[in-house]
Parts: structure tokens; C-alpha cells; sequence
């Protein structure tokens, strides 16, 4: 995993259990695809596979936000139904555990879909 620098520094402007969470996200998809290459891109950690795009998080007051463009999302259409979702984004409260084996079978169909 090429891991970066911004990243950390992003991750440094959060504190307490949001922090925690972020640094769950980061790990998971880390260790989903630790051949990814990891950066910001969008003022978020975003995370590239091949040089294409897998997914990216962020951090936000009341949630986080996972993205799965172009085709993560409706390919888990079902189960992000219980979440608060915008185009292409899906919003993780933060009153509600973090789905992280959903965020991991989320990260393994990407990479399915980018190495075909």
C-alpha cells in the first residue's frame, strides 16, 4: 500500500470517536486492497487501484461518507437502503456502528470490477 502523507493530515484535523471511526475506514480498505494507492482526491482519502478510481471516505459532523462510484453503490443498492444516500455517496450516521464488512465487501466488488 502507498500510503500518503495528506492522508494523515486530513485524518489530524478530526478528533475523539470521529477520528476513530475514520481510522476504521482507513484500515479496512487498507487491508482489503493493500495494493491500492492511497491519496486525497476530492478533499478526501480516496484510494486508486490499477490507476483507477476504487472508493474514497470522509469525514463529516454527523456521519461518514463512503463513495463507490461508478457502480459500488447500485450494486449495493439493497443494503445501503438503511442509509441516508446521495448521488453516488452513501452516509454512515455516526449514532450507528460502522458497517465495516459491508465497506469490505464493497472494496473486494471494486477491485472485481477494475482487474475484471
Amino acid at each position: 500500500m502507498i500510503t500518503s502523507s495528506a492522508v494523515d493530515d486530513y485524518l489530524a484535523g478530526f478528533s475523539g470517536d470521529v477520528r476513530a471511526r475514520l481510522d476504521q475506514m482507513r484500515a479496512t480498505i487498507r487491508e482489503t486492497a493493500p495494493e491500492a494507492v492511497e491519496a486525497m482526491a476530492y478533499g478526501m482519502p480516496g484510494y486508486k487501484l490499477d490507476k483507477k478510481p476504487l472508493v474514497y471516505f470522509g469525514g463529516f459532523d454527523k456521519h461518514v461518507g463512503f463513495y463507490a462510484t461508478p457502480n459500488g453503490h447500485e450494486a449495493f443498492a439493497d443494503e445501503f437502503a438503511s442509509y441516508k444516500q446521495g448521488k453516488g455517496s452513501v452516509q454512515f450516521p455516526h449514532t450507528e456502528p460502522l458497517p465495516l464488512d459491508l465497506v469490505r465487501r464493497v472494496v473486494e466488488f471494486r477491485m472485481g470490477v477494475i482487474r475484471g
